[in-house]
């Protein structure tokens, strides 16, 4: 109804208070962030592995202090980057994150959030690298919203950060800058699916088609798939049918800030839908157990076996991971480590793994397969032999 008063005209106080905030109050409450005046503070979101519904690990997101700027982490950071504060905003959040390690549950990962571009600078690397220590169980996430420059620079502070322990994860796979020739180059050990691949996966065939491909394609690089983004159980069904071994999203949990469970229920639908697979579709029957020891300690190699015995032994390198193999048959004192040619994931398909493993140079085609957890932590490994006996199987069977 027309009341004939026209259009309200603001005060200049409403028109202050509603406009955008200026270089200065950013500059200013950005400061703050960075003194600890008003400090941020780190929330963190569950990750789910599909193959058990177990926690696998958290994501650590920046949230900043509700004062006069009310903006979106993304905002912050992007205005802290114009104003020449984006390294020490990181540096902020990536020391926010570390900060809970300490209560991370057993056999979880934390990934944090690094911007590539700034990966070289002082301020990040004398966090990431020269404040926290032993790097294990920490996954570094490359954000790729602006293209990487120095990439020389970039690879030095990755193999950097991968001889602290930590694991490179790849963010966004299939939009903006993550292309494969990315993945390709900087070589992760996670890849995350992009959150618009999956919106609505269980209803679109091509969205399936390239996460299986994706899929696939992580697992040539010995790489886990990570698909983010999970807010319907539709697109959480059609992610454990493909075989995607890690997801997060709302569905499976929102940021807080302690280290929160899985919702109530959601394990055990996970498990209902990881059951609802046949078996025989990946080989975690076909792992087995093998002793292991340090590879770079003569005496507790000498200790792991005797040379008349007969079966493997694995060498870990400095962060328990595996580094290589040896024969007890053909054990000596001065006999050098066969270096692990092929690590899979227990979700793997057989067929897929016996493929890759006839792809090996000749000299390791029939070496041991070894299998590792989410963390890089030695499971055992799979005989060349059961994977043949495994695929026979299923071919016979499907006749």
């Amino acid at each position: 109804m027309e009341t004939g008063a026209g259009p309200h005209v603001p005060t200049r106080v409403e028109a202050e208070r509603s406009a955008p905030p200026g270089r200065d109050e950013w500059r200013r409450a950005i400061g703050a962030v960075l003194d600890g005046t008003s400090p941020l503070a780190a929330h963190f979101q569950p990750i789910a592995e599909l193959d058990g519904g177990t926690l696998a690990g958290y994501e650590a997101l920046a949230r900043f202090p509700a004062g006069d700027i009310a903006a979106t982490p993304d905002v912050w950071f992007r205005v802290a980057g114009e104003l020449g504060l984006g390294p020490e905003l990181e540096a902020t959040a990536v020391r926010a994150a570390l900060a809970g390690r300490e209560r991370l549950p057993p056999d979880t990962f934390l990934t944090l959030n690094v911007s590539p571009h700034l990966l070289t600078s002082d301020a990040l690397t004398t966090a990431l690298l020269d404040e926290p220590g032993d790097l294990h169980r920490v996954v570094v996430e490359l954000t790729e919203h602006v293209e990487i420059v120095d990439l020389t620079g970039t690879l030095d502070v990755l193999a950097r950060l991968r001889a602290a322990g930590a694991s490179i994860a790849i963010d966004d796979a299939g939009a903006g800058y993550s292309g494969l020739q990315q993945v390709i180059t900087l070589r992760p050990q996670f890849v995350k699916l992009d959150r618009s691949l999956v919106d609505g996966i269980d209803r679109d065939e091509v969205k399936r088609a390239l996460a299986e491909l994706l899929g696939e394609f992580a697992g040539r690089i010995d790489a886990w798939l990570l698909a983010e983004g999970v807010e319907r159980d539709g697109e959480l069904a059609a992610l454990v049918q493909l075989g995607i071994p890690l997801a997060q999203g709302w569905l499976l949990g929102r940021p807080a800030p302690g280290m929160p469970e899985l919702p109530e229920g959601i394990p055990d639908r996970i498990r209902s839908l990881a059951a609802a697979r046949t078996l025989g579709e990946h080989v975690a029957g076909l792992i087995e157990r093998v002793p292991a020891c340090p590879a770079d300690d003569p005496l507790a190699v000498a200790e792991a076996f005797t040379p008349d015995e007969v079966g493997l032994v694995a060498g870990l390198d400095q962060h328990g991971r595996p580094a290589g193999l040896l024969d007890r048959a053909a054990w000596r004192a001065d006999a050098p480590w066969t270096p692990v040619s092929l690590i899979v994931a227990p979700a793997s398909a057989p067929e897929e793994v016996l493929r890759r493993a006839m792809a090996r140079p000749r000299p390791s085609r029939f070496a041991p397969v070894v299998a590792t957890s989410r963390d890089g932590r030695l499971l055992g490994v799979i005989p060349i032999e059961r994977l043949v006996e495994r695929v026979a199987g299923r071919l016979d069977s499907s006749r």
